[in-house]
């Protein structure tokens, strides 16, 4: 077998058109939520990836900076999830890994799904000052996902280090999408 030396996630094509289309700020979070939640649906009914979507903005004006949708399946690789893509579009949008120090700052990740392990691990090195969550892990867990151990008092570990969390943020309109991909019969990827 002869390894790779680079990948790539991009978003899929309706992704990019639709970024292209949207306003440029959405001052409201719970229309960051809308965008998130509508992403996830998106991504579903293209069959382009999982159930999850992800949105990167200003707190002070709702500067859209990057979204993102789950592209495990596509693109073969485990951490290509809603959270990791957003943030990882910012990131190349901001030209640092640090997110707290664009011009833009502070940043919200809005999800449509509470984070689970591996994007839990992620958000306190990007910069995010606040995360808001629309479905919960039990949400994802009912539906077959595996999110993975995390410390009951995750939000206290986030709040501890000055990240503000929100969930539950429109939690019935995103845990339909998990419910809709479910009820198509897609795959629930899990080891």
């Amino acid at each position: 077998m002869k390894a790779s030396h680079a990948f790539t996630i991009e978003l899929p094509d309706w992704c990019r058109t639709l970024a292209d289309d949207l306003p440029d700020r959405l001052p409201e979070s719970t229309d960051r939520m809308r965008l998130a939640i509508d992403l996830s649906r998106r991504n579903v009914q293209a069959g382009t990836g999982g159930p999850f979507g992800a949105v990167i903005s200003s707190i002070a004006d709702g500067r859209l900076i990057a979204i993102g949708v789950n592209r495990v399946e596509p693109a073969t690789c485990s951490s290509a999830h809603a959270e990791i893509v957003a943030l990882s579009l910012a990131q190349a949008t901001a030209n640092n890994w640090n997110l707290a120090d664009m011009e833009a700052a502070p940043v919200e990740l809005a999800t449509s799904c509470e984070p689970c392990a591996m994007c839990l691990g992620a958000i306190p090195w990007s910069g995010v000052q606040r995360v808001i969550c629309g479905a919960t892990k039990h949400d994802a867990e009912i539906t077959g996902f595996d999110e993975g151990e995390r410390t009951s008092d995750w939000i206290g570990v986030l709040n501890r280090r000055s990240i503000d969390v929100q969930t539950e943020i429109l939690r019935r309109e995103a845990a339909e999408v998990l419910f809709e991909y479910r009820r198509k019969g897609a795959r629930i990827y899990n080891p």
